[in-house]
C-alpha cells in the first residue's frame, strides 16, 4: 500500500511539475525566495504592532521566532532522521521525466519546511488578527499554498511532502496561537 501511494504521489509529482513552463520559472523562483515574504512580513509586523502594541508585538515576535525553528527542526528530523526520502531532483528515474527549475537541489524531503513554516506562521497571525481583519486568514493562506506549490514545481519536493508540511506547519501555527493566548494573559495578570 505505501509504495502504491509514493507511485501516486510520484506520478502527481510529475504532472505538476511538467505543467510549468519557461516563462513562469522566474515568478515561481522568487515566490519560493525566503527574503520575497519581506514585504509581506514588514505588514504583518506593522499590523500586530497596531493592535498589540510594542510589549504584546514583541511577545508576538519570540513566538514566531521559536515557531518557525520548531517547523524547520521537525522537518530536519523528518528528512535525515526518520525517512531519508530523497527529492525527486535526485531520483535517477524522474530526471528525464521532470523539470528541475531550482538553482540547488537537497538531499532529502520528506516534509517540507518551507510548506510547514508559511502555514504555522499564516494559521499563527491569521488566528491573531482574524478579528481585526475578517479576509486575512484567507490571503494568509492562499500564501502559503502559492510557497507549497512552488517546492513541485521547481522540481524539489513531491506533493506528500508539502501536505504534511502544511499539515505540521498548521498544527504547530495553532499551538503557538494557543500559547501566546496564555502568554498574554499571564502578562497582563
Amino acid at each position: 500500500m505505501l509504495e502504491e501511494l509514493l507511485k501516486y504521489d510520484t506520478d502527481l509529482f510529475l504532472f505538476l511539475n511538467n505543467l510549468g513552463s519557461e516563462s513562469w520559472d522566474g515568478f515561481w523562483l522568487f515566490v519560493t525566495h525566503k527574503l520575497s515574504s519581506i514585504p509581506l512580513y514588514l505588514v504583518l509586523l506593522y499590523l500586530v504592532w497596531k493592535h498589540f502594541q510594542w510589549k504584546g508585538a514583541l511577545l508576538i515576535l519570540v513566538c514566531v521566532a521559536i515557531m518557525i525553528t520548531a517547523t524547520d527542526q521537525l522537518a530536519n528530523l523528518f528528512k535525515y532522521v526518520l525517512f531519508e526520502r530523497p527529492r525527486p531532483c535526485r531520483v535517477e528515474d524522474l530526471q528525464d521525466q521532470m523539470r528541475l527549475v531550482a538553482n540547488g537541489c537537497g538531499r532529502y524531503g520528506y516534509f517540507s519546511a518551507h510548506a510547514a513554516s508559511s502555514m504555522a506562521v499564516a494559521v499563527f497571525v491569521g488566528l491573531l488578527l482574524r478579528n481585526n481583519y475578517k479576509y486575512l486568514p484567507f490571503l494568509l493562506l492562499f500564501w502559503a499554498v502559492l510557497i507549497a506549490y512552488s517546492r513541485i514545481y521547481l522540481g524539489v519536493h513531491y506533493p506528500l511532502d508539502i501536505i504534511t508540511g502544511m499539515f505540521f506547519g498548521g498544527i504547530i501555527g495553532w499551538f503557538f496561537y494557543k500559547l501566546q493566548q496564555k502568554l498574554s494573559l499571564s502578562f497582563r495578570a
